[in-house]
């Protein structure tokens, strides 16, 4: 195997490794806002504490420090531009989807919604060379595969146990995979501009935790601190599976582009959710087998951009 075959086995390896933290994360908060029956308190908490682990990252780690220097003159000289800062909206939107809507739907139908957007706008922000691989053709693969993953959404939703679901928690998984697919965009350039991915993951944790430490502090004046706190500790790892997620994509991006981290990402989503969903099933889970079809529809979405189709042309990009 070459140097450059090598490469890239460990870079989708590595977008594998995304999914699956990206799976368990979803778990650990949606169990935690289900729990405590306060989904803007979870991600609240799970943004606060990744803070504080990503800063003691930082503050203890050459890289870290070098990383954070070259962001403040990076903000300083205005080669850091506010809109690379931003990141972290689309992760406090993402947290709180999914402490919204994972302990009702289960992981697996979560991780589907959330899967087909990040294809479809993964595919747009390549297109307009937003992310830091600059602009990537749209080809007939990329529309198929596309439309393949919308395919799977739509299969998700039929199962009987979500007829009393409302329809704009189906909804939320679509819109965080296309909220994290920018971010993830976003924070590819900012770790080009300081060459750090600590500094990249921390100013997302910084905003993130600043808008929704502001959300809730108005929920709880308004309903009050929930009776009941989880006395296990799985539901509270959710903003370390965050820093490593987060990390892990900040640092891979550069190379695989928006679109490939995305795909790559979907196999580790999709095999972490069902064997979470098959150890503790959600209330409005359709069921293993459901889940099964779905994940498979979804697989393929994923294979129809990455595998070559016969007579493309050799180097051409999916």
């Amino acid at each position: 195997m070459t140097s450059g075959r090598a490469a890239t086995a460990l870079g989708l390896l590595g977008t594998a490794l995304v999914g699956a933290l990206t799976a368990l994360q979803v778990r650990a908060n949606g169990q935690l806002g289900h729990r405590i029956d306060d989904s803007t308190l979870a991600a609240a908490f799970s943004f606060g504490s990744g803070l504080v682990l990503i800063a003691v990252i930082a503050a203890l780690t050459p890289a870290g420090r070098r990383g954070l220097r070259a962001l403040r003159d990076g903000i300083r000289g205005g080669g850091i531009r506010w809109w690379m800062l931003a990141g972290g909206l689309a992760g406090a939107f993402t947290v709180s989807s999914q402490s919204i809507t994972a302990g009702i739907i289960g992981v697996s139908l979560f991780t589907v919604g959330f899967v087909a957007g990040q294809i479809v706008f993964g595919v747009v922000i390549d297109r307009i060379g937003y992310g830091p691989s600059g602009v990537v053709p749209v080809t007939i693969r990329r529309v198929v595969g596309g439309a393949v993953a919308l395919l799977a959404v739509g299969i998700s939703v039929t199962g009987g146990n979500l007829t009393g679901v409302p329809w704009w928690m189906l909804l939320l998984p679509f819109l965080a995979g296309g909220g994290v697919a920018w971010q993830q965009a976003t924070n590819g350039r900012l770790r080009g501009a300081t060459g750090s991915a600590i500094a990249a993951t921390a100013v997302n944790f910084v905003g993130g935790t600043i808008a929704l430490v502001l959300i809730a502090a108005v929920h709880v004046a308004v309903v009050g601190l929930p009776e009941r706190w989880p006395s296990d500790p799985w539901p509270y790892t959710g903003g370390a599976l965050g820093v490593g997620y987060i990390l892990l994509s900040a640092a891979l991006v550069r190379r695989t582009g928006v679109l490939l981290l995305v795909l790559g990402s979907v196999v580790g989503q999709l095999a972490t959710a069902l064997v979470l969903d098959a150890i503790w099933p959600a209330p409005a889970s359709p069921g293993l087998g459901h889940e099964v079809l779905v994940a498979l529809v979804a697989v393929v979405s994923v294979a129809i951009v990455v595998v070559p189709w016969p007579h493309a042309r050799p180097g051409a990009r999916a």
